[in-house]
């Protein structure tokens, strides 16, 4: 709990758009007052697809002024009554003191309420987990999904992995989901009390779906492609206290900040160093966050008020990185993060959402599988419009360009069934009896009316961020672009002949093997070696399904 015993402190003035609502006092309302300021409940809700927070003893310019203590007790029971009429929970997150030339203490409170829309099951955030080789990426979210310590050996993790090979190695190839809900109260709802998947979903009113990514260099393909593919809220960066900033955890940052993806980072294994070499770690960390290239405000949490505050500044703003000191063994400040991914609210906005589902639908294949009984099943993320049950769409491009027609049977969100899938969400959708070999990954799902064009030969503009000689036409690179993953050819460089590290152009590419599905303005990354570059489509030269072959050069 925080004391502060300084003249009136102000917090930035009130947002009308956004999840956080400023009350000065909430004592007895009339009925119409009642009635308004439950409408303001719903449009805050709104706003935070299912969250909000109140800060009660704040004026509307931010003025910190304070509640005495009879007078909050009565405002909180008033936003019981609010929330209680629009089927909301509510928890208390924190109260502070504040000095308002007054003899009696006078407090603020903040509230989070809580309430699933709706129309949905619940809310969702995705959270892409980096950090090098043996930092404890497996480790960290078996011990928050399972609820249970790990033994200092790895316990923990095992839970986690999919492959054989992977076990025996202890170290992550693939890409892998864990989930972890917190229900209306904020409690943590997990595997602990050997809970099913579909129960996790049931009893939690929020869920925090992570993907866990390899850290291990030769697996950079399969992070990149969680990256782009999997379109993450944020990621979280872990960094090992006793190895500092090593081998691929560079590579890492500079992903997520190529990519425009907010992250914040968790320094763990803390109980097998010293005070000091946690210190020296996060001084390192510090001075990195700093650099140019990055930008970044780095906040060490230190306490559940810091894990709070932390939250919502990473919210309303990109540029802040927090920074949490933790072990997966000893269970040391576990529940400061656990506080933090709880009141973290949606990054992106209810309007933004709203536009993206008045378009027509269009799904990313990520994955593919055949499931007995059941059939073709495909992952992915709807990236536009809305899928229902039953829905005819369309999927491709295939080698010779064409989109084929499918129907949807049924669609799974976090293992348990649903109705419909809006814009944003991640889903497995079962296909029937439809040819899984016509199926790969970086194809798309979409209406048939959409029309949709591909291209085999694109431009972009490109940065190129690293390369040991010059980059010139005729060079090969893995393109990345949203879940596209194919060699492309560098045909022309406009008003250049060759690039070198840092610098800027416009760039021709060809897709070698087969056509595919690109938008302008799309987010590219490519890497061929030590090579890597970022940039964005400019154009794309869309080609009819006859053409597709001829063009690919066959």
């Amino acid at each position: 709990m925080d004391s502060t015993r300084s003249a009136p402190l102000k917090e930035p003035p009130e947002a009308e758009d956004g999840n956080i609502e400023y009350k000065l006092k909430l004592v007895n309302p009339s009925q119409y007052r009642f009635e308004h300021l439950v409408t303001q409940m719903k449009w805050r809700l709104q706003e935070g697809r299912g969250e909000a927070v109140y800060q009660i003893g704040v004026e509307d310019n931010g003025l910190l002024v304070g509640l005495a203590e009879e007078e909050m007790r009565a405002s909180l029971k008033t936003l019981h009554r609010m929330a209680e009429k629009v089927g909301a929970d509510i928890t208390v997150l924190r109260e502070r003191e504040v000095d308002y030339d007054s003899d009696t203490p006078r407090k603020i409170t903040e509230v989070l309420v809580r309430k699933v829309p709706d129309n949905q099951q619940f809310l969702d955030l995705r959270v892409a987990v980096l950090g090098n080789v043996d930092s404890g990426k497996s480790t960290l979210l078996g011990v928050l999904t399972q609820g249970e310590l790990d033994n200092g050996r790895g316990r923990a993790r095992l839970n986690l992995f999919r492959h054989l090979h992977e076990i025996q190695s202890g170290r992550t190839s693939s890409i892998s989901f864990e989930i972890l809900g917190f229900n209306s109260k904020g409690e943590v709802v997990n595997y602990s009390d050997s809970r099913t998947a579909e129960e996790i979903c049931e009893s939690s009113s929020k869920m925090i779906t992570f993907i866990d990514l390899a850290g291990h260099h030769k697996y950079l393909h399969t992070t990149i492609f969680g990256l782009t593919s999997y379109c993450p809220d944020c990621a979280l960066l872990l960094v090992s206290a006793n190895t500092g900033i090593a081998g691929t955890t560079r590579e890492h940052l500079g992903l997520a900040l190529a990519l425009k993806v907010p992250f914040f980072i968790v320094v763990s294994k803390v109980d097998l160093c010293a005070k000091t070499t946690v210190e020296r770690t996060v001084r390192q960390l510090e001075r990195v966050l700093k650099q140019p290239g990055c930008h970044k405000v780095p906040m060490l949490v230190t306490s559940e008020d810091d894990a709070v505050t932390a939250a919502q500044q990473f919210a309303q703003s990109p540029n802040v990185t927090p920074i949490f000191t933790l072990s997966s063994v000893s269970g040391e400040s576990l529940d400061l993060l656990k506080v933090f991914l709880n009141i973290l609210p949606p990054l992106t906005n209810s309007k933004e959402q709203e536009e993206l589902m008045q378009q027509l639908t269009e799904f990313q294949v990520d994955e593919i599988y055949t499931v007995p009984e059941v059939g073709t099943v495909v992952g992915g993320t709807l990236s536009s419009g809305i899928c229902r049950e039953g829905d005819q769409l369309v999927v491709g491009p295939t080698d010779d360009g064409c989109f084929l027609e499918l129907r949807v049977c049924s669609i799974q969100r976090n293992r348990s069934a649903c109705r419909v899938l809006r814009a944003g969400q991640a889903a497995t959708l079962a296909l029937g009896d439809f040819d899984r070999a016509l199926l790969r990954k970086g194809m798309v799902m979409v209406s048939p009316e959409m029309n949709p064009t591909i291209c085999s030969v694109f431009e972009a503009e490109i940065v190129l961020l690293f390369h040991a000689t010059t980059f010139r036409r005729g060079f090969q690179v893995t393109v990345h672009v949203g879940n596209v993953r194919q060699t492309a050819v560098v045909e022309k460089i406009h008003a250049k002949d060759k690039l070198r590290t840092g610098e800027k152009a416009v760039v021709r590419f060809r897709f070698l093997k087969h056509p595919e599905y690109l938008k302008v303005g799309a987010k590219l990354l490519f890497r061929e070696g030590v090579t890597k570059g970022i940039g964005h489509v400019t154009d794309v030269q869309a080609i009819a399904a006859g053409e597709a072959q001829a063009n690919m050069g066959f």
